[in-house]
């Protein structure tokens, strides 16, 4: 059994106990049993990262791009020669399977390496003006950064955010999820190993109202990143805005699918039911709301059934595992009262909809058909292995029952009609929309919502100037008197 470790604040280059009173207790989800225990940071800590980050942000604004890129991309390699070793600490907290794990840490090493390399093309721009003036636009980092980050992905949401933040040239806290602190704890240690100054990335694990709070009230900080839940992200909004700071933040989705007559309905189905049960279904801009077309509605219906049932379920670290436990008993209890409302709505549930028995926060892959568009399933960000599939036959009517939500993170279409594909990709209201895929997130592309799933980007050129301000310098010759 892999042996679970210490959990430790990383604040100024060292590694520390928290000084909080209160105490965290860190679950297995496919046991309900605890891992470990570790002391939340307080007061002193936070002020400790605070000072941190503020003492070394005009250093680490002052290291030349190529250093910092060098410092990125040995943490990078790092963590990637150490996927067999952190693979299994992100399945024992979090629940996904093991190869889910793999693929998440190996790709928070490319987005290391992305970042590292964009870092060093954070151009400005020459205008033209009249002769002996110089107008320039330079990039500058923001400045010390407070960010946030969520349990379903704890290795890459971390990263991006480090990422984009050190490249830039600015200074950091994360605040980490306490529900997953040894993926955090292990990216940081990469980052110390790679020879990151002391102060530049600080990480801390606690009460999350009293950390916001105490650090977004800093004179410190100038920007706040989140990855979390709206309500959240209004209370940090709010917060930021009392205070003068640059906000960027990513706050969910429920993706609309619509799936046209003219694919390959076996192919498509099953790419949308790997798609959704990836993670137990708690991922935010995975395929949510399916809208299929009347004439392959059974069939999809019928193909993405069958490939839930035969889901292997069991605790991640399990070789054979292919869908682990919901993260937290919270997801557990949503996941019965969405299957509950649909079933009272007239919905059919084809499989599963129930918690199988045993310990651990096991919810079975569900599909639920005829699903009404008024059904909880539809309306709110489900976050669990539920997958409510629906008909449609008009494409203007598909389109407006897609873009009926508050949310406005991911979209998806597939059809093999190019003008098809055109038009509804258009037309639907979302920060991402995939075509005949079901991947939205990639290190060289934008990542981020409109309405209320948020503001601004993470990846891609975006994920850098998020973290950068553009001044104006308008240089003219010395005044003389006439």
């Amino acid at each position: 059994m892999q042996s679970f470790p210490e959990i430790r604040q990383f604040i100024q280059g060292e590694w520390r106990r928290g000084s909080g009173k209160s105490v965290e207790t860190v679950l297995n989800p496919a046991t309900a049993r605890p891992l470990t225990e570790f002391a939340h940071a307080g007061l002193g800590d936070i002020d400790d990262a605070l000072d941190a980050a503020g003492e070394s942000a005009r250093r680490w604004r002052n290291t030349a791009p190529e250093e910092r890129y060098r410092i990125l991309r040995r943490a990078a390699d790092l963590l990637r020669s150490r996927v067999e070793a952190a693979a299994p600490l992100l399945s024992l907290e979090q629940g996904k399977p093991l190869a889910e794990s793999r693929a998440e840490i190996a790709a928070s090493a490319d987005i290391l390496d992305w970042y590292a390399e964009e870092g060093r093309r954070a151009y400005g721009r020459i205008v033209p003006g009249a002769p002996g003036t110089r107008l320039m636009v330079t990039a500058e980092p923001v400045g010390p950064v407070a960010a946030f980050t969520p349990w379903n992905f704890p290795a890459t949401t971390v990263t991006r955010k480090v990422g984009g933040a050190l490249a830039a040239g600015c200074t950091i806290i994360v605040k980490a999820s306490e529900e997953t602190p040894a993926t955090a704890v292990a990216v940081f240690e990469c980052l110390a190993e790679a020879g990151l100054p002391l102060g530049v990335a600080n990480l801390v694990f606690g009460v999350p109202a009293q950390i916001s709070e105490r650090m977004l009230k800093s004179p410190v900080l100038r920007k706040v990143s989140l990855t979390g839940s709206i309500g959240v992200g209004r209370t940090l909004g709010h917060l930021a805005v009392d205070h003068d700071l640059v906000t960027t933040m990513e706050l969910g989705g429920n993706a609309p699918v619509i799936v046209f007559d003219d694919v390959d309905v076996e192919a498509v189905a099953t790419a949308c039911a790997s798609a959704k049960f990836r993670n137990a279904g708690q991922v935010c801009n995975a395929p949510s709301r399916f809208y299929v077309h009347e004439r392959v509605a059974d069939r999809f219906i019928e193909c993405a059934a069958a490939f839930a049932a035969a889901l292997r379920v069991g605790p991640g670290v399990q070789p054979s595992t292919q869908m682990g436990a919901l993260a937290n008993r919270r997801r557990l209890d949503a996941m019965i009262e969405f299957a509950d409302d649909a079933r009272s709505r007239g919905a059919t549930v084809l499989c599963a909809g129930n918690r199988p028995e045993g310990d651990g926060y096991f919810f079975a892959p569900t599909v639920i058909a005829e699903v009404p568009d008024n059904a909880k399933v539809m309306t709110d960000e489900v976050f669990g292995p539920i997958m409510p599939i629906t008909r449609f036959l008009d494409v203007d009517d598909v389109i407006r029952r897609a873009n009926d939500t508050t949310y406005g993170l991911g979209s998806f279409v597939f059809t093999a009609s190019l003008e098809r594909a055109t038009l509804v990709s258009d037309a639907l209201e979302a920060g991402l929309v995939g075509v005949n895929t079901t991947v939205l997130s990639r290190p060289e592309t934008p990542f981020g919502g409109i309405k209320a799933s948020g503001h601004g980007y993470e990846s891609g050129v975006e994920g850098v100037e998020a973290y950068l301000r553009r001044k104006a310098i308008l240089q003219h010759p010395p005044i003389h008197s006439a």
